[in-house]
C-alpha cells in the first residue's frame, strides 16, 4: 500500500474510491488505536514501564494522524476540482 500518493494525479473516480476506501477503514483503524491504548494504559499500571507505555502511544497517535492527513488531502482535492468545474 502505498501512502505517499499524490492525490492530484488521480482522476475523480478514483479519489472518490479512495475516499471510500479509508471511510471504510476507520473502524478497524480507532480498534487497532484503542487496542494500542488499552495495551499502553495496562503496561502503565502493572508493568510500569514508561519507555514502552510512551513507545505505543507514539504509535497510536501516529497513525491516527496518518489516517486524517490522508482524508484530509483527498478530501482537499475532491473540493478543489468541485470548484474549478
Amino acid at each position: 500500500m502505498c501512502f505517499d500518493k499524490d492525490h492530484s494525479n488521480l482522476t475523480p473516480d478514483e479519489l472518490v474510491t479512495e475516499e471510500k476506501k479509508l471511510t471504510g477503514q476507520k473502524i478497524p483503524t480507532a480498534l487497532f488505536i484503542g487496542f494500542l491504548v488499552g495495551i499502553a494504559c495496562w503496561w502503565a499500571s502493572h508493568k510500569g514501564g514508561f519507555l514502552f507505555t510512551c513507545g505505543l502511544l507514539g504509535v497510536a497517535l501516529y497513525l491516527g494522524s496518518r489516517q486524517s492527513k490522508k482524508m484530509k488531502s483527498i478530501r482537499a482535492e475532491i473540493g478543489r476540482r468541485d470548484t474549478l468545474r
